[in-house]
């Protein structure tokens, strides 16, 4: 357990750094001289580091054992964060971004494998709920805490607070990490390599630029050619994946779409990862812009509800532990629905306490979800292909995140700029933005909906009767 703990933290500073990073584009680039294009490539490279690495990570997990990729990971994620920190400019900052994004990629996979090799099945669920924890908390503390860093003092504490807790974890990964399940001569093929970069870079770099985002700008044409290569690279990787697992040699094995559990799991996974991430982009937009609240104001209402997820998540895993994914993840999605459709009705003049109590249920609906998928998804797979299982998983919610934040910042975009132009305030044309946006999510958020009472609970699983 020890070195889940290990892994758990590990996890926490590179999901915080990734989500810090957002709100300082503005700040840096007033700083370092740079147009909102160029310096939104902070976060692009970011994403799309990370969307090439992660289909990687079956391979490494597989070729590897735990502690060589967990030093590796955690090395290079500390050399990429001591790299921003100390950075002359845009060009050195930039390939500190890239570093850490290295490192990123390879911690969850390795989190998720490791669980499920040595927790026992039936108490699988009270430890995903701990990664839950990692899932909510570190997403709305990170631009919580660089909204107050950037207050107070200048954008390289970001990292400067960062770097001591990863090298601590480095350190104390050099010392305790052990070696877990075993390892194989796993064949590399260079050629999935580069379709899987190809594809899932593309489509994560395309969506991004329909996005745009804080402080950065979109370029649909660049957009749609980045997508259209990503989709034809991504049926080229799937065609050499299906011809290579015949003989166990594919980077990423799509057997684990064998189990309909697994499938529905991760499209529901997918399908919160885009409501998710869309709206923690979207909504401070909507409350700085609209409401007329601060960043370090909008980053407090996010807080309270990923507090209470990330509290409620181990105790939702020892419900579903004993009771089975129903009894959360249908109630759950629900709640997610339901509070996304309460957002499509804001407007200028909706109460702050209305949007902060609204945040806050859809967290508890986002915690009774999370849970049960992860378990159920990866506990529906033979230990063989747990490895593959968390590479899919995370790279689906990655490209499921950006096209959350792509739909829902475009839309928002799209009627701002058009209602501006028609002689509409900032604060009615944005409204009505983030109400097209937020319903575009409510819709999509009921598949899964539908697809939550398909979810069964494997039967390894089940608690042990009592002798």
């Amino acid at each position: 357990m020890r070195v889940i703990w290990l892994l758990l933290v590990a996890a926490f500073v590179a999901i915080l750094n990734e989500t810090a990073m957002g709100i300082a584009i503005p700040h840096l680039n007033a700083d370092l001289g740079l147009p909102p294009e160029l310096g939104q490539w902070l976060t692009s490279a970011f994403m799309l580091t990370m969307a090439v690495v992660i289909p990687i990570t079956g391979f490494l997990i597989q070729r590897l054992t735990t502690r060589t990729i967990f030093l590796v990971a955690m090395g290079l994620f500390s050399v990429g964060t001591l790299l921003a920190l100390v950075a002359p400019g845009f060009g050195f900052l930039l390939v500190g971004r890239v570093v850490q994004a290295g490192g990123t990629a390879i911690m969850m996979p390795l989190l998720m494998t490791t669980m499920m090799n040595v927790v026992p099945p039936h108490s699988r669920g009270r430890m995903m709920g701990r990664v839950g924890i990692v899932m909510s908390l570190a997403p709305a503390i990170g631009p919580t805490l660089a909204g107050f860093i950037l207050d107070v003092l200048n954008w390289r504490w970001i990292f400067g607070i960062v770097l001591p807790i990863a090298l601590v974890a480095l350190a104390i990964g050099a010392k305790w990490m052990l070696n877990l399940g075993e390892t194989r001569r796993a064949p590399i093929d260079v050629l999935s390599i580069v379709l899987s970069a190809l594809g899932f870079g593309g489509l994560v770099f395309g969506l991004s630029q329909f996005g745009g985002g804080e402080g950065g700008s979109s370029s649909p044409a660049l957009g749609w050619l980045a997508v259209g290569i990503g989709v034809v690279a991504l049926a080229a990787f799937v065609f050499r994946q299906l011809r290579l697992q015949r003989v166990d040699d594919a980077l990423l094995d799509l057997r684990v779409f064998v189990s309909k559990n697994f499938t529905i799991s991760v499209a529901i996974m997918a399908v919160i990862a885009l409501a998710l991430f869309g709206t923690l982009t979207l909504l401070p937009q909507y409350l700085q812009n609209v409401v007329g609240v601060d960043a370090l104001g909008s980053g407090l209402v996010l807080l309270p509800g990923s507090v209470l997820m990330g509290v409620l998540g181990p105790v939702f895993g020892r419900i579903y532990d004993a009771k089975g994914p129903r009894i959360l993840l249908v109630p759950g999605t629900i709640v997610v629905s339901l509070v996304l459709w309460f957002y499509a009705t804001v407007t200028a003049t909706t109460p702050l306490w209305a949007v902060l109590i609204a945040q806050t249920v859809m967290s508890v609906g986002m915690a009774m979800s999370f849970t049960p998928l992860f378990s159920a998804s990866l506990g529906s797979l033979e230990p063989r292909y747990y490895s593959h299982g968390s590479a899919v998983l995370s790279t689906l919610q990655q490209v499921a995140g950006a096209a959350g934040v792509a739909i829902l910042i475009s839309a928002y975009s799209a009627l701002l700029h058009s209602g501006q132009a028609a002689g509409e305030t900032v604060e009615v044309a944005g409204a009505a933005g983030a109400r097209t946006a937020f319903l575009i999510a409510a819709i999509v958020s009921l598949g899964a909906v539908v697809g939550s009472f398909f979810i069964r609970k494997p039967a390894d699983q089940e608690v042990p009767a009592a002798h």
